[in-house]
């Protein structure tokens, strides 16, 4: 009886795990490039009672085995790599990806991360830089006597320059692109640093090994829906509902066999 109860409280705390990334999720169905999380769950090892094959008394061989589920554990979050839906915003430096590629972001510390969000900012220096201040990598650096900037689907930046008649050529944005982009971490801010199970990134131009193309003035939303996030919501609570139903009977099992005892 208490293998019930040690296993119903596996369930209510993989439950809270599901519950934990569902509101996650909710929380940034408004944040640019965000990419939703799904728990994954595993069985946790079988208690065998009695193992197939073994012969009884009458020489007769059990042709299955006897075990008891020992509960559930989350084995790993999976992310979701779908696209979100595109915003035209009309500003010039606001820029989203239409693949799988990622912005390359040279971090204060000189470390490298990556992001989805494309919601770029000029700096008092003229460089491309997040809304933290972070620049983008290569550095894109704009004149201060540029009227305004062109960015191509293919990632190449040109100025326009006050009394040239010409565009001035800046540079050109490369995309990162990655074997296992769900094994990037995220550590916040939007940002996402390569692992071993991500594998290294290949730096690559937009439009190149699936990377995808750029378009300027648009911001990719969240792929969170949230009408699904709130049936799996509904559906989290009842299975943890359910799990705690389990541990209220086996108590009262138990309770009962000990009355019986006496």
């Amino acid at each position: 009886m208490l293998r019930s109860l040690y296993t119903a409280a596996t369930g209510m705390e993989a439950q809270q795990l599901k519950m934990d990334t569902i509101a996650n999720n909710l929380a940034n169905a408004s944040t640019t490039g965000f990419k939703k999380v799904r728990a994954d769950f595993e069985d946790v090892l079988s208690e065998t009672l009695k193992s197939g094959g073994q012969t009884d008394g009458r020489d007769a061989i059990s042709p299955t085995s006897l075990q008891v589920g020992l509960g559930v554990k989350t084995g790993s979050t999976t992310t979701s790599q779908t696209q979100g839906s595109l915003t035209n915003t009309q500003n010039p430096t606001d820029l989203a990806i239409q693949g799988s590629g990622l912005f390359r972001i040279a971090q204060a510390n000189g470390d490298l991360a990556f992001t989805r969000a494309g919601n770029f900012r000029i700096s008092s220096d003229g460089h491309l830089v997040t809304q933290n201040g972070e620049s983008l990598d290569p550095a894109i650096q704009v004149p201060p006597q540029a009227t305004g900037i062109t960015i191509g689907p293919d990632g190449t930046v040109n100025a326009t320059m006050a009394g040239k008649p010409d565009p001035t050529r800046l540079g050109t944005i490369e995309l990162a692109v990655f074997t296992n982009p769900a094994g990037l971490n995220r550590i916040g801010n939007n940002l996402m640093v390569e692992t071993p199970a991500s594998g290294p990134a290949q730096m690559v131009k937009p439009g190149d090994q699936g990377s995808g193309s750029l378009a300027q003035g648009s911001l990719e939303g969240s792929n969170v829906q949230a009408v699904e996030e709130m049936i799996d919501l509904i559906s989290t609570q009842r299975s943890y509902e359910m799990s705690s139903q389990v541990i209220t009977t086996a108590d009262q099992m138990l309770q009962r066999l000990t009355q019986m005892q006496r």
